[in-house]
């Protein structure tokens, strides 16, 4: 890492604090342990990996319902005040999942309290990078460092979560891991939402919330998360189909850990890019690499190494595109809404990863283990075609604000 670099990271970690930077990764990990945990506990009690499915997918659910509506509500109502009550709901709803479980009750009450921990989530990640966002007070570089920190933050969390759930439900049991997902999520998800750093919230006005959220470049900016979304879900399926085909199931976990490492090191890298390079522009450049690295999983032969290393390229594909779209989001939606147009995006990659799932294993049920990855390299075409004919600077110009930003109520320094 070049010296400029970690002087760029040191700054913004110097403005938003290390601890809240330990609870912004702490407290997101439940989001990334809880559908692993849920499909695991539920097959193994129920003895059915259809039952697993079913409760796994009434918790994505609630996730994609929840997620905007715990934004709009943090951006209304403000991020402690919200983040503490989805925190504790979270929890709350974690522990009444796993004793409905063990207890054996009826599925109904197992997919009522999946949806509930979906509905929860309490949306650390996003208003992470909303929060950020509002401390670099507009400035694109230090903007575009303290997104590239997070999307550090985000890969450690995608990577380390499901690892960890993994890991405890193996030496202990799938109840311990859901158990521990609820302790993370009431305690450092809790000390998140009460960091000073949290936003206030705006009142219900037309200078403030009434402000539209829909407008073209965001709906643009949503449709290609979804086919980031849609990429994710037929490249989890393709691997997994991939390795069990070579003999090698195991080998599943650690490749999806090794997408979540080359991403952690191009998010770092994106840092290092030029301001001058404009967002759109990075882009467009994504979505080219993105197709580049579904083209090479297409034609990988099937192999473990050419597999590993066509995943690792398109590891390096995924944090520059995530934090190019959150920078842009940035530009293109009422600052009074920002948590919520966040979680949107992240609703938007959640229910297209369900659909590039469902359609990945419709095609390794009907063609092959490997068929997947030509969803993958669909969803990567269009996404590119999609960034080539509306990403430029004058769609996506930075907006002019209605009216005064909200005064800061955060003292300096912002604190460790």
């Amino acid at each position: 890492m070049s010296a400029s670099m970690v002087v760029k990271f040191r700054t913004a970690a110097q403005l938003t604090g290390g601890r809240v930077l330990l609870w912004s990764l702490l407290g997101r990990l439940p989001n990334a342990m809880s559908p692993i945990g849920t499909l695991l506990l539920v097959s193994r009690n129920t003895g059915s990996v259809w039952c697993g499915s079913l409760v796994a997918g009434a918790l994505a659910g609630g996730q994609a319902v929840g997620g905007p509506l715990v934004g709009r509500l943090a951006d209304r109502r403000g991020q402690r005040t919200v983040g503490l009550v989805a925190a504790l709901v979270n929890a709350t709803a974690l522990v009444a999942l796993v004793a409905a479980s063990e207890d054996g009750l009826a599925l109904g009450w197992q997919v009522a309290a999946a949806a509930l921990i979906g509905l929860s989530v309490p949306l650390v990640g996003p208003l992470s990078r909303s929060r950020w966002v509002r401390l670099a007070a507009g400035e694109p570089e230090l903007t575009s460092t303290m997104l590239s920190l997070d999307g550090i933050v985000d890969e450690i969390g995608f990577t380390a979560g499901p690892a960890l759930v993994g890991v405890l439900a193996t030496v202990v049991s799938p109840s311990v891991g859901l158990l521990t997902a609820a302790a993370l999520s009431g305690v450092c998800a809790t000390l998140f939402a009460l960091h000073p750093t949290a936003s206030p919230g705006v009142p219900k006005s037309p200078a403030g919330n009434g402000e539209r959220l829909l407008s073209t470049p965001y709906v643009l900016l949503l449709a290609g998360m979804a086919l980031l979304g849609a990429c994710f879900g037929s490249v989890q399926v393709g691997v997994t189909a991939t390795t069990e085909a070579l003999g090698r199931p195991g080998a599943a976990g650690l490749l999806y850990g090794f997408i979540g490492c080359t991403s952690s090191v191009a998010g770092i890298a994106t840092a290092a890019l030029p301001a001058r390079w404009g967002l759109p522009s990075r882009l467009r450049a994504g979505t080219v690499l993105l197709f580049t690295a579904s083209c090479v999983l297409l034609v990988s032969g099937g192999g473990l190494w050419t597999l590993t290393a066509a995943v690792g390229l398109l590891g390096v594909a995924v944090a520059p595109q995530m934090i190019t779209m959150f920078g842009l989001v940035e530009r293109t939606v009422p600052a009074a809404r920002l948590g919520e147009a966040m979680a949107v995006l992240v609703s938007a990659l959640i229910l297209a990863q369900s659909a590039g799932t469902f359609l990945g294993g419709w095609a390794t049920t009907h063609f092959s283990p490997a068929a997947p990855f030509a969803v993958t390299a669909a969803a990567a075409a269009t996404a590119l075609l999609l960034a080539a004919c509306t990403a430029t600077e004058r769609r996506y110009r930075r907006r002019e604000p209605s009216a005064p930003a909200t005064p800061d109520p955060v003292g300096e320094p912002v604190g460790r």
